[in-house]
């Protein structure tokens, strides 16, 4: 409302019809309820989960209650992450913070009541003020849209916590799964090596060898079996960081692991996975919230100068009572706003090269995944359509040769040993298959929309903030071909 349109209306009022013109006042400038970002359920869909995450107002224990169960399933691992993560639930209740915040920009600051009594030569004298800063009423519903847009970035931020904290569990879970399958391959290594190593003890004692066959040998053996080692420790330490992630850091991490299979792909094509990635990142989008914020708050900037101003209703008896409208406004002559104006424009140019950086990390984190992806599916399937058939085929001619009396067992071995090195590789070429998926999956915005990948075109601008669309977590499972 206009100042003078105030002063007309509170002129000739008396004390409490002003205070409620006041009171009206302070309802116009109110602005719509804040929005409901439904962050819980935003996570929820976003990890798989059938019902929304419930937010803990304390601080959970440093075990969760175990659930005495065998195995451990991928969907199992991820359900567990996410319900008792203390990131995602601190996530959680930064959103209550921003949520608290738009509450709060929505409220005009209470008026001011000043009362003076003054005692000297006739009867006491007696002022009342009621006033109200102004300014405020027309700040309110940028205030709100502001904080309304920061709001929704707090809530983009819960769900980057949470496909972040996702895309951790995937990883270790395929990383146990590797070094589950590795540790037996390598034990058979292991067994084949003792058996060239008496071999060639045997032909040493009988004159038929030679001393460095049989230390070549030992000197494997042992390179073996520090590699079995190694590899017994990798898959204990990885144990202890997914039973970290699953809420039971002091549990005894003994579950079984889900059995692998091969990876998919939704779409084939790298422009399909960008294009998904800028559209539904929540990093970017979280960004583009904070852009629009500072919208609000340039707005806001051009009522700087007049900070303070208001409005008020004054009394006084002295000896009547008499009643009038007040009215204090700063002078605009030093402060013009201009520092405020030129903060604001450098927080806004900030944000778009934020923006702009936040897109080509997106971009970049999809392609490298990709390519990695697609290089190492050719590598799978080079060792698994030509490394592997070969060895086999080289176990089959020692095997032939040996049998015919050609050669002794020790060709026989290496061809075995090189055999089961070559299944070896393909599990370690598969974990890396796997993991670059996991990323890429992350880098476009989660496995939900990682399956919808090169279904339908996008319609979105990239400029602009989008919803975070629900997400689903599909299981990562790997196989490795034993023939």
């Amino acid at each position: 409302m206009h100042t003078r349109a105030i002063q007309a209306a509170l002129a000739g009022q008396p004390l409490a019809q002003c205070a409620v013109i006041l009171a009206l006042i302070n309802l116009s400038g109110c602005a719509g309820s804040r929005p409901d970002p439904m962050t819980e359920a935003a996570v929820s869909a976003a990890v798989g989960l059938g019902q929304p995450i419930e937010f803990r107002t304390e601080a959970g224990l440093l075990d969760e209650p175990s659930q005495a169960r065998d195995d451990l399933t991928l969907v199992d691992a991820v359900r567990r992450a996410a319900t008792t993560s203390p990131g995602l639930q601190a996530a959680l209740a930064r959103v209550r913070i921003a949520m608290a915040e738009a509450d709060q920009a929505r409220l005009l600051p209470n008026p001011v009541l000043d009362f003076v009594l003054r005692w000297g030569p006739g009867k006491p004298q007696i002022e009342v003020s009621l006033a109200q800063d102004l300014i405020q009423m027309f700040k309110i519903p940028r205030q709100a849209g502001a904080a309304d847009n920061r709001l929704r970035q707090a809530a983009s931020d819960a769900v980057t916590v949470a496909l972040d904290t996702v895309a951790e569990v995937q990883e270790r879970y395929v990383a146990v799964q590797t070094l589950e399958s590795l540790v037996p391959v390598l034990a058979e290594r292991r067994g084949l090596l003792d058996k060239l190593v008496a071999t060639a003890r045997a032909r040493l004692e009988a004159q038929e060898g030679t001393r460095s066959d049989l230390t070549t040998l030992e000197a494997q053996r042992v390179e073996l079996d520090v590699d079995i080692a190694e590899a017994k420790r990798q898959l204990t330490e990885e144990r202890l960081r997914l039973a970290r992630l699953i809420g039971e850091p002091s549990g005894s991490a003994s579950w079984r692991v889900d059995s692998w299979t091969a990876p998919a792909l939704a779409s084939s094509l790298e422009s399909h996975w960008v294009e998904a990635a800028l559209q539904h990142r929540p990093e970017v989008q979280s960004v583009a919230w904070m852009l629009a914020a500072l919208g609000d708050d340039e707005a806001l900037a051009r009522l700087l100068p007049w900070e303070g101003l208001g409005v008020g209703v004054d009394a006084q008896r002295d000896p009547d009572w008499t009643v009038g409208p007040s009215v204090s406004t700063p002078i605009p002559i030093f402060d013009m706003g201009q520092a405020g104006r030129a903060r604001v424009t450098a927080e806004q140019i900030e944000a778009r090269h934020n923006l702009t950086l936040a897109k080509r990390k997106v971009v970049e984190e999809v392609r490298v995944a990709f390519q990695s992806l697609d290089a190492s599916a050719d590598n799978l399937k080079r060792i698994q359509s030509e490394l592997i058939p070969l060895q086999q085929q080289r176990r089959q001619q020692a095997e032939d040769a040996y049998r015919a009396g050609q050669t002794d067992v020790t060709a026989l071995f290496l061809a075995e040993q090189d055999l089961r090195a070559a299944r070896a590789k393909a599990i370690e070429v598969e974990q890396q298959m796997s993991i670059s998926l996991i990323r890429l999956q992350r880098a476009v915005g989660g496995p939900g929309v990682a399956a919808s990948v090169g279904e339908s075109p996008a319609t979105t601008e990239h400029n602009t903030p989008v919803s975070v669309s629900p997400l689903a977590i599909t299981p990562i499972n790997l196989h490795v071909s034993n023939h």
